[in-house]
């Protein structure tokens, strides 16, 4: 369900609002305490699960948005990114656990800069 409504989300109103709508969403939950990995694996291998079933495109786009609503609905937050990676230039967005590394993500997730939130720990990823 949860799913469904940011899928809707994305698609309600203007479409050059549509990124501005899900950020919106994502970090709904930032000012709540982090959350640790096993929380955070928990939330994004259960979205990326329900999306299988969706007759729709998810991306790490939606996917992060749901997963970081999930963890607010549950206490936890403040663990959604968004960056940039250079040639080519791309982005993506991911979840973060307490200790700010990504969760359930592959290893070229450490080419992205994090352009909003707190910095991660990890020289890797600054």
């Amino acid at each position: 369900m949860l799913l469904a409504g940011i899928l809707a989300t994305r698609h309600l109103g203007p479409g050059c609002t549509s990124f501005g709508r899900l950020v919106r969403l994502a970090e709904v939950g930032r000012n709540l305490p982090r959350p640790t990995r096993a929380h955070a694996s928990l939330a994004v291998r259960s979205v990326r699960w329900a999306a299988c079933l969706f007759p729709a495109r998810v991306a790490c786009l939606e996917e992060s948005t749901a997963a970081a609503l999930l963890l607010a609905a549950g206490g936890r937050g403040g663990a959604w990114r968004h960056g940039v990676a250079t040639d080519p230039i791309r982005m993506h967005a991911w979840i973060c656990e307490v200790n700010g590394q990504p969760v359930e993500e592959p290893d070229q997730t450490g080419d992205y800069s994090p352009i909003n939130g707190t910095e991660p720990t990890s020289k890797r990823y600054r």
